[in-house]
Formats: C-alpha cells, structure tokens, sequence
C-alpha cells in the first residue's frame, strides 16, 4: 500500500519527487549565482574592470524573465521530467565555458546564457502540484522553494573553499566547473528518478501552444496589460547596458535591441490574440473557466516579495558596513541572516496557507512585510546592531513567507496551464528586483525600502481582488472526459 503520510524523512513515491525537484532546483540556484563569490579573482585572473563586474551581474539576470515565460510553456506542453533534465544538461554547457573563458567576451556571453538556469524554479512547481493534493500542497511548495533557494547562500559558502581548496589563479575555474557537474547529475537524478504524473493520472496540456489561454475577453486584455512590465524591464536592461549605463553596448545596438524587443511584443501580443480568438466569438463553458485576475494579484505579490529579496540580498552587506562600520567580510556574515531565514520560512508560508487559507495567510504576511520594510527604513547608527538584525531576520520572515504563500496558490488556478502561470508570476520576481536594483543606485537607502513597502501597501489592495480557491477546478482529457481536481 503507497504510504500517503507526508514524510520528510522518506525517499519514495511522492517524497522522492519532492527531494529531487528541491535538489534539481538548489543546483539550478548554485550554477546561477555560482559567479557572484569568486568576482574577486575572476577579475583579478582576466584582469577587469569594476565595470566590467558590475556588467557580469546584469547579464546573469536579463534572460531569466522571458526564460520563465518560455520554461512554462513547454513545461505544460512537454512536461516536467524531460524539461527540467533537459534544461539541466544544457545549461551545463555556458556554465563550462564560463569555467573557460579567457576574456571579458567569452564571460559575459556565458554568463548571459546562463540566465537562462533561473528559469528551473518553474518546472518543479508544476511537477509538484501533481504529486501533492491541495491540502499539503502549500508545504510542499514551500520546502520545494525554501529549501531549493538556498543553492544561492551555498554557492556563496561553500565555493570560494573549493577555490581555495584548488589554489592559483585557475581556482575559481574548478569552483565552477564543479557547479557544472553537479547540473549533469542532477539532471541524470531527476530524469531516472521522476514521473510526470502519480500512476493512473492525467497530465493535463494546454489546448494551444503558443501563449496563455484564457476565458473572457476581460481575462485577455488583463494578461495583455501584465505583459508590459515585463517587456518594460528588458528596455530598462538596455538601458543599463548602453553608454548612459556600463557602456557595454554602443547607442546603434542599443537601438537595435530596443527595436528587437518592441517587434517582439508585437508578434506576443498578436500571438496570445491567435490562441484566445475564440473568447470573441463563443463563451467558454463554465466548468472550463479561471480567473486571470488571480494570476495578477500573485504577480504584484511576487513583484514585492522574491524582488524585493534578491534585490535586498544585494544590498545588504553595504548597508550594514555603512551604517555600522562593519568590516566587509562581518557585514557579510550578518547580512547572511536574511538568506538564511528561507530554509523555514517559505516552508512556513506555504504550511500556513494549507491551514489557515490562501487569501488569509497573503493579507497577514503582505501587511508584515509592508511594517518590516518601513522598520527597516528607520534603521540608524544609533540603533544596537542586535536590534537592526533583529528587524532584519523579522522582515526576511515575512518576505519569504509571502513567497511560499504566492506559490501555494499557482497550482490551484488551472492544473494545465500551471507551468506558464508560474513563469509569468516567477518573471514578476525578476521584474521586481531590477526594478528595486535600479532605484536603489538612484535614491538614498530610507527611500528604497519606503518603496518596497509602497509596493507592498499596493499588493493588499490587489488582494481584495483575489478569491480563495475552493471546491474544484475542471480540467477536460484528450477523449472529452471531464476530471474535477479538489482545490480546497
């Protein structure tokens, strides 16, 4: 008899899909900030300039938003075992050539194909919302982030020691190369160790490929409007990249990018417009339909908390050397507190949607981390260190749980379109973070985080908008049978 009991401790059956997802997704974390620790000699090794740095750290971001989009979709068409081995052993391959390079060309083009590794978070989202029943669903999620995220702090732990442990110049080349072989065994680990589905399941796939389907002609111009901000933080990535930015690229590339994402747009737009035509014409039958609008409240919600906590990890360590005089490596030390909070705090978001609601669980912690971020605004030399990290630790609480309760919710919108709806609410973290990095290099540090709990103050009138999931969702097989899937 299958053991149904959610047990941490065992290793089969959907226990074994969970700590595979969580472990493919932690190394997809390792290979995708593996080059933030090892700047120092990388630079030092190839001989760059401060520019240069900074230009590595903006390539590794700008193709993860669109990623996410694209990772989604053919997750729901393909499914998610083939997808996230596939994604693993390909990215394998910028991650050696970065190991190679010999110049600041040859890094920065596989540092920007590596952006693409971020988009590994999508695959087991869905992966797990059919392994796990909804009233477990939130908990699993939760570890499934929480846990998988971490591959971020342990990159920065553990390889600068293996550079170290390799010594000379060429260290930092077996660090990362490192971080390539464990992304081809965890993509041959998730490929023989995974099913799409549990035995006797259905794997739901879009009706259409091509771009989100939706079911009312409210829905569509809805999903049309969220796709701008997206395509709005690519131009502001241009932007950053061209003479006015770093300078890495000339004013014609420039133009040439801009004109290349604008056609882009235009070729979406008309695309989503091909694959929901038909809303114009008929009505969607009942059973058949979902709210969009709850696909863009959790989108603001992750706009504020997954960018807000990329964007806050970056900074941290200056803020806390500036304000307190702290050596860089102390102020390392004490801004690891807010990474290290993710190990139970998104598992705690997702838990506590599980038993309290989804609706309920998102006001509580969006409203906390409105009062974290405007504590943190207040922080001041004057302030004991213990206190600042104290508020710090409260608020990343608050932050990551939000995102373990975001994405305790995505599943329960619309089984088959799950994976793009974790792509696009993913892209919205991403979105957040350039958006809260490019306004944190214009204005002082109180009005940074006042900005993000502005954002947060927004996303709880959003949240009047949402509805708790309940009852079931309809989903329709490639015979015309209609399976209905408990959502609450």
């Amino acid at each position: 008899m299958m053991d149904n009991r959610f047990n941490l401790f065992s290793f089969s059956g959907r226990m074994r899909v969970l700590h595979l997802s969580w472990i493919a997704f932690f190394v997809t974390f390792v290979v995708w900030f593996n080059a933030a620790p090892l700047l120092g000699p990388i630079a030092q090794s190839l001989g760059l300039s401060k520019e240069e740095v900074k230009t590595l750290l903006i390539l590794n971001v700008a193709l993860t938003i669109p990623a996410r989009v694209i990772i989604g979709m053919v997750t729901d068409a393909y499914g998610p075992r083939r997808v996230y081995t596939a994604l693993l052993l390909l990215c394998s391959l910028p991650c050696f050539a970065f190991a190679l390079a010999e110049n600041f060309t040859e890094l920065a083009l596989s540092r920007f194909l590596l952006g693409f590794i971020g988009a590994g978070f999508v695959v087991g989202i869905r992966i797990i919302g059919e392994w796990f029943p909804a009233r477990e669903l939130g908990s699993a999620e939760g570890i499934y982030g929480g846990w998988g995220n971490f591959g971020s702090a342990a990159a920065a732990f553990c390889l600068p020691l293996v550079a170290l442990w390799f010594g000379g110049d060429d260290g930092w080349r077996y660090a990362v190369s490192l971080s390539g072989l464990l992304c081809l065994g965890a993509g041959a680990a998730f490929y023989w160790g995974v099913r799409d589905t549990p035995k006797g399941s259905t794997y739901f796939k879009p009706k259409q490929s091509g771009a989100m389907e939706v079911t009312s002609k409210g829905d569509f111009y809805l999903l049309c409007l969220m796709k701008l901000p997206m395509y709005a933080t690519l131009l502001l990535l241009c932007w950053k990249l061209s003479p006015s930015g770093v300078g890495l690229l000339g004013s014609t590339s420039v133009m040439l990018c801009v004109a290349f994402l604008l056609l882009v747009l235009a070729v979406d737009l008309r695309q989503t417009f091909r694959v929901n035509r038909k809303i114009f014409h008929e009505p969607v039958p009942e059973y058949e339909r979902y709210s969009f609008r709850q696909v863009a409240v959790l989108n603001v919600l992750y706009f504020s908390t997954f960018g807000s906590e990329l964007a806050v990890v970056s900074m941290l360590p200056l803020f806390f050397r500036d304000t307190f005089g702290l050596g860089l490596a102390e102020a390392g030390m004490v801004a690891s507190s807010y990474a290290f909070m993710n190990l139970m705090s998104r598992p705690g978001g997702g838990y506590l949607s599980d038993k309290f609601g989804r609706k309920t669980v998102l006001l509580i912690l969006t409203t906390g981390l409105a009062v974290g971020y405007f504590t943190l605004a207040q922080i001041g030399s004057d302030w004991p260190l213990t206190l600042a990290v104290a508020a710090v630790m409260a608020c990343s609480f608050f932050v990551q749980a939000g995102e373990g309760a975001v994405f305790a919710a995505v599943p329960l919108i619309k089984r088959r379109l799950t994976g793009q709806i974790a792509g696009m609410t993913g892209a919205y973290g991403n979105v957040g973070a350039v958006f809260f990095l490019t306004l944190y290099s214009l204005v002082s540090v109180e009005a940074f985080f006042y900005a993000i709990a502005v954002s947060a103050l927004f996303g709880l009138l959003c949240l009047a908008f949402m509805t708790e999931p309940k009852g079931h969702m309809a989903e329709v097989d490639a015979d015309g049978r209609v399976t209905l899937i408990s959502v609450g």
